[in-house]
């Protein structure tokens, strides 16, 4: 199965400017991506049970249980914050204005 794919038009899509140089070495490598996907298609795969782990996965389930020491009041765990605003932990600003 022989596909073209026209970089320039995907590079335009992408709002990229590649150079002639650039279109030439993504055009080749697209190109041996594209038989290297063509040789995996024509493994034949008959007979081979499909799989997405190599390994099969269970989970180990366990019940859900609260115990009281588990659960920590708001004020113990306030109390281990390095800086609190009331009931709130107060952090560095993650984005500075403008």
């Amino acid at each position: 199965m022989a596909v073209e794919i026209d970089i320039s038009h995907v590079a335009r899509l992408a709002r990229l400017e590649l150079s002639d140089r650039q279109l030439d070495t993504y055009g080749r490598q697209c190109q041996e991506l594209l038989e290297h996907v063509a040789r995996i298609q024509a493994v034949d795969t008959d007979g081979v049970e499909p799989t997405s782990h190599p390994l099969p996965m269970t989970n180990r389930f366990r019940e859900d249980r609260v115990t009281p020491h588990t659960v920590l009041g708001q004020e113990e765990v306030l109390a281990q914050a390095p800086d609190t605003e009331g009931p709130f932990f107060r952090v560095p600003p993650a984005i500075e204005e403008a």
